[in-house]
């Protein structure tokens, strides 16, 4: 297991698409956890939890009423309840107690062929879901094991890194936005083998340098070379350098560096991206006019967070939460709090969740952010 825990850091430590990243890891996964058929793996926001994209080989559509299922049906198990809960994981036998024949979920997943299902949180160390997986198996197979269980949750936080990368890697390749990240490629004598469109205004803003007579900026240097000596270190080979600097406009960079051994020669990628907040905050202020506290409880809200957790985190009395709430409610038209969920998900995310689709099946890069509009 644990070479095949070692093949999948080394596949998540370099920039690549994200669907590339789910193919290859899958074919590592099967080798320790035997599914049926194909797995199913999603990325979500980590602000919201909500889900932005799918990847089931074989299925190119998520069925409108089994994403609809996930938001609004009472169930013992689904992927947004998963990513709220302590574990992080759950089968769906277990879920239901050893009889899982009055589930909903497992009468669909009866109809295509699968019996079993396994949904794992990929959450990184730091505490940011970036995605969840779901393994299935048909009838006759040995039920998912302790071992196996714990295989997925020592990887999880490494496809989770993995799933950020290749998000980051997409935004670089093919821009979305004004500040989407760059991405920069170097040989082992800091020579610039390549660069993508925009990555130019970020060496500009990073202190030390001259872009414009080719002298890459101190912290660029520094994080190659620290990616260098990971490679040294046969035990490090998967590892991903990161750093965060202030930038000559008095903003945050965030530099990710890994080593690229792909063509046999050692290359550095380095990914810089602006360490922004979400931008589900302008969206909910923008769609909804939300207060700044409001929008602190929605985001909670949309984490599962209870009224005593948002006390806690927000420093105020359960009351004030509650008449929070009760503004939320009425400014974006709901009732309770799973519709309050259902909403931000079907009017912010399932369009993204929708393009992505169309996305995967031209070979462009994945989203990994709510749907943008002109008002957000």
């Amino acid at each position: 297991m644990q070479c095949a825990a070692d093949k999948v850091a080394r596949l998540c430590a370099a920039p690549r698409g994200l669907v590339s990243l789910w193919r290859d890891a899958s074919d590592v996964v099967a080798g320790v956890v035997p599914y049926y058929w194909t797995p199913c793996w999603f990325t979500l926001d980590p602000v919201s939890m909500l889900m932005t994209s799918h990847y089931h080989f074989g299925m190119d559509e998520f069925p409108g009423e089994w994403l609809a299922a996930e938001y609004y049906e009472d169930d013992v198990q689904s992927v947004p309840d998963v990513m709220r809960s302590a574990e992080g994981i759950s089968t769906l036998h277990e879920a239901a107690h050893g009889d899982p024949s009055g589930s909903p979920r497992w009468r669909r997943n009866r109809t295509l062929g699968g019996d079993q299902e396994l949904i794992a949180r990929l959450r990184t160390r730091s505490g940011e879901t970036w995605g969840a997986l779901s393994l299935y198996r048909d009838e006759g197979m040995p039920m998912f094991s302790e071992t196996e269980k714990s295989f997925v949750q020592e990887i999880a936080p490494v496809l989770a890194g993995g799933a950020r990368r290749a998000l980051l890697y997409g935004q670089a390749e093919e821009p979305e936005y004004a500040d989407s990240p760059g991405l920069l490629v170097l040989d082992e004598n800091w020579n610039i083998e390549s660069a993508t469109p925009g990555v130019d205004r970020w060496m500009v803003d990073l202190p030390g340098g001259d872009w414009d007579r080719g002298e890459l900026p101190a912290a660029v240097i520094t994080l190659a070379g620290r990616v260098l000596r990971c490679v040294e270190d046969r035990d490090r080979l998967g590892d991903v350098a990161i750093s965060r600097v202030l930038s000559r406009s008095g903003a945050w960079l965030v530099l990710h560096g890994a080593c690229l051994t792909s063509t046999g020669r050692r290359r550095i990628a380095v990914i810089v991206e602006p360490a922004h907040p979400s931008r589900l905050y302008p969206l909910l202020m923008s769609a909804y006019g939300l207060t700044e506290r409001e929008k602190e409880v929605t985001s909670m809200v949309l984490q599962g967070a209870s009224t005593s957790q948002i006390s806690v985190e927000l420093h105020v009395s359960a009351q004030t939460v509650q008449q929070h709430l009760k503004s939320i409610f009425d400014k974006t038209g709901v009732h309770s709090r799973r519709d309050l969920v259902g909403k931000v998900f079907f009017h912010h995310y399932e369009p993204r969740f929708r393009d992505n689709e169309k996305r995967t099946a031209a070979g462009r890069p994945v989203r990994g952010d709510p749907w943008h509009t002109q008002s957000s």
